[in-house]
């Protein structure tokens, strides 16, 4: 990087200062250029350090104005442009400076500039820059059907597409929607895709969105728990009824209830005390026992002999 990437123009502003200091103010100007639209406070850090190296050049003002501006310093990023304004005598900051007046909540005074002689002097792009400001102080003070009137232009009516066409189509739509002429504003969100060679807009999600069409980020993390979850929850769904069927069926085919557990002879642990011990026969019950295979002869014989009997 060496500060030639600079615009012609600034450079030439540039050459009021000292060699060595003009190559440092061009180098960091170059940073806040690359960085203005990914790293917004990056971008107004160099900004500050152009300014303090050289803050009577009218570039460097306007570089710090437009770092404000996009980390929504609003009152900072007005009183550079005004400065630069001053310096340069140029009008095409003014839809600009009237969007500041909006961010500080005074869409009356964007509103009224959108009236001044200045906008008269700005080029077709300026122009369009300055009706998409007035629409949106239109819809900041309440009045979102003067809003979608104030886009309505032969601009937004040409087929042509310029750098400004995809993003006034989009704001025509956008007004559409908050008027509840959705129908309408569908067609117009497909009119800014269209348009929209840089992706600038989103309007694809906004034309899904009036569709119905949702869409998930698969390189979110987020989104891929919930739709873990999700996705858990419907198969406890499907498992309840086949669990429920199981229970069921299972009752149906033992026809009984099951049985009580039954006491344990621990005198069965003696021989194995790895084999499952088997119930005592105290605790079977009278039919299960075994039956006495000696015959009846011999049993009443043994019984009279017993030693209770004697």
């Amino acid at each position: 990087m060496t500060g030639q990437e600079l615009d012609k123009s600034v450079r030439q502003e540039l050459q009021s200062l000292p060699k060595t200091l003009a190559e440092d103010v061009a180098r960091n100007l170059v940073m806040v250029a690359r960085l203005l639209d990914t790293e917004a406070e990056q971008a107004y850090a160099y900004a500050k350090v152009a300014f303090r190296l050289a803050s009577r050049v009218a570039a460097v003002r306007e570089a710090v104005g437009f770092a404000a501006y996009s980390t929504e310093r609003y009152a900072e990023a007005l009183a550079e442009f005004r400065a630069a304004r001053r310096m340069t005598g140029s009008v095409e900051l003014w839809p600009v400076m009237a969007d500041c007046e909006r961010g500080l909540g005074r869409p009356e005074r964007a509103l009224a500039m959108a009236g001044e002689p200045e906008v008269q002097k700005l080029d077709r792009a300026g122009q369009v820059e300055m009706r998409l400001v007035a629409a949106g102080a239109r819809r900041d003070m309440g009045q979102a059907d003067a809003a979608v009137v104030t886009l309505q232009s032969p601009e937004l009516a040409s087929s042509a597409v310029h750098p400004w066409t995809a993003r006034l189509r989009y704001a025509y739509a956008d007004a559409l929607v908050a008027v509840g002429r959705e129908d309408e504003a569908r067609d117009w969100f497909a009119k800014a895709l269209e348009a929209d060679q840089n992706g600038a807009t989103d309007a694809s999600d906004r034309l899904a969105e009036l569709e119905g069409v949702h869409f998930v980020d698969a390189l979110d993390p987020e989104a891929e728990d919930a739709e873990d979850a999700e996705d858990a929850e419907d198969l406890a769904e499907d498992a309840r009824p086949e669990e429920s069927g199981s229970e069921e069926s299972g009752s149906e085919e033992s026809g009984t209830e099951a049985a009580p557990a039954q006491p344990i002879d621990p005198s069965a642990f003696l021989d194995n005390p790895f084999k499952e011990p088997a119930p005592a026969d105290d605790a079977k019950p009278e039919d299960e026992r075994p039956e006495d295979d000696r015959p009846a002869d011999k049993r009443s014989e043994e019984d009279d002999n017993r030693p209770d009997n004697a």
